[in-house]
C-alpha cells in the first residue's frame, strides 16, 4: 500500500505522515543505539591514530620523568622505565591505554605527577565558560547580521562578504592584542588576564568569536538568501506577511541546519583549541596545559586531553545530528530514517 505524504508548505518539500508516539520513541532509541556505535568506533580510531602518532613523537618519555633529578643513575632510570610501564611491548602499552580509556584511566602525566582526568576535570572549568561564551556570542552576531543583511542588495553584499573575510582571515592573536591595547591599556575597561571576575572573560570571548562570526555569517546569509527566492517567501509576501517576519520566521529555519551542524563541530575544536587566547590572556585552561604538555612531551597528558577532545566533539555532534532530524523532516529522509520516524 502507498505511503500518503504531505507537502510541508515551505519549499514545498515532501515530508512523511506525522507517526504515533510509539514509532517515534521507537525510532528516537535506533537513531540512538546507531549514535552510540558511531561513538564507539570513532573512540577507538581516534585513540589509536593518537597513541601512533606520539610513539612516532623524537623524545625519550625518561627524560620527562627524569626532569630534576639531580643524580642520575642507570638503576634509577631502569627503576623509573619499569614503573611506568615504558619498557613494554609496544602493543602492551596499546591494550594498556585503550582498556584504561574505556575505564576511565587516561594514565599519569608525567610532568604534573597527577592522574589525566584529575587534571582535565581542574581545568575544563574556565575553558568550558570561554568556549561556550564564544559560542554564544557568534551564533547572536551571526544571525542578527544574516537576519539584517541577506537579499539586501550588492553594496550589503559587498559590505558584509569584507566583514566576513576579514573575521575568518585575520589571526586571532592579533585580534586579541588589539582589544587587550584598546580596552585594557589605553582604555582600562576589562583586566588584561586571570579568571576570577565576567570581566576577564569579556575580550578572551570576543577574540575567540570573531572567527567564528565570520564562518557561521557566512553559511547563514547564502542559505537565507537562497531561502528569500523560493516560491513560499512569494506566497508568504501575497498574504501580507512583512519582511522581517519572513526572514526570521522562514527564510532562517531553512538556514539554521547548516549552521547549527558547523556550530557543534566548533564548540568541540574550541574546548582544545583555546591554547593561544588562553597563553595571550593569562587564563587558566586545558588549551594552555596541552601547550605546556607538547613542549615538556608529557605524552599520556597529550593523549588524553586530545581523546577528551574527541569525545567531546562525537557526543555533541551526534545530539546535533538528531536535532537536524527531529527539525527537519527531510534530514530524516535523506538519512535513511524516514520509515523510523
Amino acid at each position: 500500500m502507498t505511503t500518503p505524504v504531505r507537502l510541508d508548505g515551505v519549499g514545498g518539500a515532501i515530508v512523511p505522515p506525522a507517526p504515533s508516539a510509539n514509532l517515534r520513541a521507537r525510532a528516537i532509541g535506533r537513531v540512538a543505539l546507531r549514535k552510540l556505535i558511531d561513538i564507539v568506533v570513532v573512540m577507538l580510531v581516534a585513540a589509536t591514530f593518537v597513541f601512533l602518532m606520539l610513539q612516532l613523537m623524537p623524545g625519550d618519555p625518561a627524560d620527562v620523568l627524569l626532569k630534576g633529578v639531580f643524580e642520575i643513575t642507570p638503576g634509577l632510570r631502569a627503576e623509573v622505565i619499569a614503573n611506568y610501564g615504558l619498557d613494554r611491548p609496544v602493543w602492551e602499552q596499546y591494550w594498556q591505554f585503550m582498556t584504561g580509556m574505556f575505564r576511565g584511566d587516561l594514565g599519569q602525566s608525567y610532568l604534573l605527577r597527577q592522574p589525566v582526568t584529575e587534571i582535565i576535570a581542574a581545568n575544563i572549568g574556565p575553558t568550558a565558560a570561554l568556549a561556550a561564551s564564544a559560542l554564544i556570542l557568534a551564533i547572536v552576531l551571526s544571525v542578527v547580521g544574516a537576519t539584517l543583511s541577506s537579499g539586501r542588495g550588492p553594496i550589503a553584499l559587498l559590505l558584509t562578504q569584507t566583514f566576513e573575510l576579514l573575521a575568518i582571515s585575520v589571526p586571532s592573536f592579533w585580534i586579541g592584542l588589539l582589544l587587550l591595547t584598546a580596552f585594557s591599556f589605553m582604555i582600562p575597561i576589562f583586566p588584561s588576564s586571570g579568571a576570577g571576575s565576567f570581566s576577564a572573560l569579556v575580550l578572551p570571548a570576543i577574540t575567540l568569536a570573531i572567527p567564528v562570526t565570520g564562518v557561521l555569517a557566512q553559511i547563514l546569509r547564502e542559505r537565507m538568501e537562497e531561502a528569500l527566492d523560493q516560491p513560499f517567501v512569494v506566497t508568504s509576501r501575497t498574504r501580507g506577511a512583512g519582511d522581517m517576519r519572513i526572514r526570521i520566521v522562514h527564510a532562517l529555519r531553512h538556514a539554521v541546519l547548516p549552521a547549527l551542524t558547523y556550530a557543534g563541530a566548533v564548540l568541540g575544536s574550541l574546548l582544545i583549541g583555546t591554547a593561544v587566547i588562553e597563553t595571550l590572556f593569562a587564563r587558566p585552561g586545558l588549551g594552555r596545559v596541552l601547550l605546556t604538555a607538547v613542549i615538556a612531551n608529557d605524552m599520556p597528558l597529550i593523549m588524553g586531553i586530545i581523546i577528551f577532545g574527541a569525545l567531546v566533539f562525537v557526543i555533541v555532534n551526534s545530539i546535533i545530528d538528531v536535532l537536524s532530524a527531529a527539525i527537519d523532516p527531510r534530514t530524516r529522509i535523506d538519512s535513511g530514517v524516514r520509515s523510523a520516524w
